[in-house]
């Protein structure tokens, strides 16, 4: 059961420029575990000390917020789309 992972261009520079990848993750801590493996550089970009999705990175399912689907619970379906999004903040 593929899923296809989607990355903004910020990203990849840590994936040998890489812009999506497919992964056969069953929930996102597996996700988590396969992009250790696969692109380490990227995981201590997403990932805090404690190895814990840092705050400021949003994953969204099929243009949809993981946190509104049950977050880490949620179990990818065949042919979703994941999008790792870093927030950007800013301001006066």
């Amino acid at each position: 059961m593929p899923i296809k992972v989607v990355l903004p261009t910020a990203f990849t520079r840590h994936t040998d420029g890489r812009k999506q990848f497919d992964s056969t993750a069953q929930n996102l801590p597996g996700l988590l575990a396969d992009i250790d493996k696969t692109f380490p550089a990227l995981s201590t970009q997403i990932k805090d000390d404690d190895g814990k999705l840092r705050r400021f990175i949003n994953i969204y399912v099929n243009d949809e917020d993981i946190r509104f689907l049950g977050g880490e619970t949620y179990a990818f379906q065949d042919g979703d789309e994941v999008m790792l999004i870093p927030s950007i903040a800013g301001g006066i």
